[in-house]
């Protein structure tokens, strides 16, 4: 969360820890992240947000809720609110996003596009006649977005995220090993092993689950070369989604893309090798910004530092509106 005038005031996982028998809220963010796979049957640690659109309405709203108090919002200063959502969500998703935001105590809700917001972030020169491109991996979704002069020129957008590469993870180390992981682990394996690419100093790497076959403790001993065959799947849908962007783009802001390169962010953007295996598929070089995990709230936070005149840039201003 990013607040006017303060900057980054909350950075914290969208995860949110409750008792289901009371429906008392019990964590959030970072403390909740550490429950999962953790708790009593009756403890549910939960994403309320998959594939980039609110799985459970109630509990994101209570979410926000939460989110807005922690940083000293309460019902006599219902602040503006500008949330980042992917640009491939729908017109009902959208609507439930910004109602989800007013209930939960905001004066108004506006959307922005997440890649927009990332290049703005990442500092490129947005309002200018050149070709921008942003590619934004995060937990659900990649968007890969072209910009110039202030407005989306082409997109490409996919429900495929670094989730998705977790999940490959677990069901790898299942199949190959008989080996239960959970969600967390299969995260840990996929940031010390994972790789879109080989890379040097690769090292193999122990993992410990649960046999499925007697239900007890068992170690393995994971590769990197076949962590990644395992996520080569959700890998190549990233990939592919970028390639379908690029090849949407108008001649002279291709030529535009040789000479600037190719801006990477999101979380999925730190995979090991994803910028190599990008610069390979594509011929343009694709470079991590300085701050891929920070760049679309710093993107939102200048958009709220300066909201009355941007007001173009949100997607119920009806310019980017797909």
């Amino acid at each position: 969360m990013y607040a006017r005038g303060e900057g980054i005031v909350l950075n914290e996982p969208s995860v949110i820890a409750l008792n289901s028998r009371s429906g008392e809220v019990l964590a959030m963010g970072h403390e909740a992240w550490q429950m999962i796979g953790r708790t009593p049957s009756y403890i549910v640690a939960v994403r309320p947000l998959r594939k980039g659109a609110i799985t459970d309405f109630e509990v994101t709203q209570r979410m926000i809720r939460l989110l807005l108090q922690r940083v000293g919002v309460s019902r006599l200063n219902r602040p503006r609110v500008v949330i980042c959502v992917p640009s491939a969500i729908t017109a009902v998703e959208r609507r439930a996003v910004t109602e989800a935001a007013r209930r939960a105590g905001a004066a108004d809700a506006r959307l922005i596009e997440q890649p927009v917001a990332a290049a703005i972030g990442a500092e490129l020169p947005i309002n200018e006649p050149i070709g921008n491109m942003v590619i934004d991996i995060g937990g659900g979704t990649t968007e890969s977005a072209l910009i110039s002069l202030g407005g989306v020129v082409a997109l490409e957008a996919v429900r495929v995220g670094s989730f998705d590469i977790d999940n490959s993870i677990q069901g790898y180390v299942r199949r190959e090993y008989g080996i239960a992981v959970g969600e967390r682990t299969a995260e840990e394996i996929k940031i010390v092993l994972g790789s879109a690419a080989p890379t040097p100093d690769e090292v193999n790497a122990e993992v410990r689950g649960r046999e499925l076959m007697s239900g007890l403790p068992k170690t393995v001993v994971l590769k990197p070369a076949e962590v990644r065959e395992a996520i080569q799947e959700p890998v190549s849908a990233m990939v592919d989604s970028v390639l379908s962007c690029l090849a949407q783009a108008p001649p002279e802001l291709a030529q535009d893309l040789i000479v600037q390169g190719i801006h990477l962010v999101g979380g999925g953007g730190l995979l090991k090798g994803m910028d190599i295996r990008l610069t390979e598929e594509s011929d343009v070089e694709v470079r991590l910004v300085r701050t891929p995990l920070e760049a679309v709230v710093l993107g939102a936070g200048k958009v709220i530092e300066h909201y009355e005149s941007v007001q173009a840039m949100f997607m119920d201003g009806g310019t980017h509106r797909r």
